[in-house]
This record gives structure tokens, C-alpha cells and sequence, in this order.
């Protein structure tokens, strides 16, 4: 049997601030043991697990990986609206025109996700 993900992990200044972040876009909550000051902290949904760790060093440049966020009950749009609201900022807007493409986002640290269409956008 291949190998799973088990949870992506994410070095950061503030792991339960950035993990309360995630876990409200991801509609998920944090683990009943993780508390402010921690130097980890998990954002937990019903198909990821973020562990966000304590660094010292602060974000120095691009990601190298970085998440892609599909809204399943809502616009491409309303979704990155939702995310702005949240604290996240935009750092690429690559939609067209014609209703394709995404948005780039930071989060609250700096941490580059993207926004794509839903499934209902894509399939109309």
C-alpha cells in the first residue's frame, strides 16, 4: 500500500491564531487541548488536518506549496469575499472575463492559498 498524507504542516509565528484562521475557512475547529501561547495547534475539518508549529524565523519568501480552496456552497467569489472578511489578503487576482480563473490569497501570516471556481461554476 502506498503512503497517506496524514496533515499538512505549517511553520508560523502564532499557531493557534493562524490555526483559528484556518479552521474558520475550512469550516472545521481547532483541537479541545490546543490554547493561545501554545507552540502548536491544529486546525481539524472532515477532510484535513493542519498542524501549524512555532518558528522563530519569520516567512521569507514565496511558498513552495500552497493550498487550493474549491467552495462547495458558494461562488468563487463570495468565497474569496468571505476570506478578505477573515483577514486574508489578496495577492493575485488571475480571473478572466469569461468567469475562469482564480484568486491568490495571503493569510493572516503571509501564507499564499488560492481560490478556485466551484463545482457549480466549473460545470455551468
Amino acid at each position: 500500500m502506498a503512503s497517506l498524507i496524514g496533515h499538512v504542516t505549517v511553520d508560523c509565528a502564532d499557531p493557534y491564531r493562524l490555526a483559528s484562521f484556518w479552521a474558520e475557512v475550512l469550516g472545521g475547529s481547532l483541537a479541545d487541548e490546543d490554547l493561545p501561547g501554545d507552540p502548536e495547534a491544529w486546525a481539524i475539518t472532515g477532510s484535513a488536518k493542519l498542524l501549524f508549529v512555532s518558528v522563530p524565523e519569520p516567512k521569507s519568501r514565496k511558498n513552495r506549496l500552497h493550498l487550493d480552496l474549491q467552495p462547495q456552497d458558494r461562488t468563487r467569489d463570495a468565497e474569496v469575499e468571505r476570506l478578505l472578511s477573515l483577514g486574508a489578503t489578496v495577492a493575485g487576482d488571475h480571473r478572466r472575463p469569461d468567469g475562469t480563473g482564480w484568486v491568490t490569497l495571503s493569510d493572516i501570516e503571509g501564507n499564499e492559498f488560492c481560490v478556485e471556481r466551484s463545482a457549480a461554476e466549473r460545470a455551468a
